[in-house]
């Protein structure tokens, strides 16, 4: 079953600052995350329940609501700024 995919405003934001070539990576790997929302190489995030997807040097953190089927995207960005926040 598809799930359905939001993005935070402040993800948003930070989508919109990395340049157009992996930005458009970056949403085709949020995209696929409809089908399959903790696909391979995906990581569950300690102390949190996030998980997290990579896109050569950038990350994606999400969450995962399977009761009803939605993906929330909280943070993208550079992997050297990501987990600072």
């Amino acid at each position: 079953m598809k799930y359905e995919v939001f993005i935070e405003k402040a993800a948003q934001r930070s989508l919109a600052r990395v340049p157009q070539p992996h930005q458009d990576r970056m949403f085709e790997g949020i995209a696929d995350l409809a089908d399959e929302p903790r696909p391979a190489g995906a990581k569950k995030l300690g102390g949190r329940t996030a998980w997290r997807i990579r896109v050569g040097d950038y990350r994606v953190i999400y969450e995962v609501d399977d009761d009803h089927h939605r993906i929330l995207v909280v943070s993208a960005g550079n992997r050297r700024d990501i987990y600072r926040r």
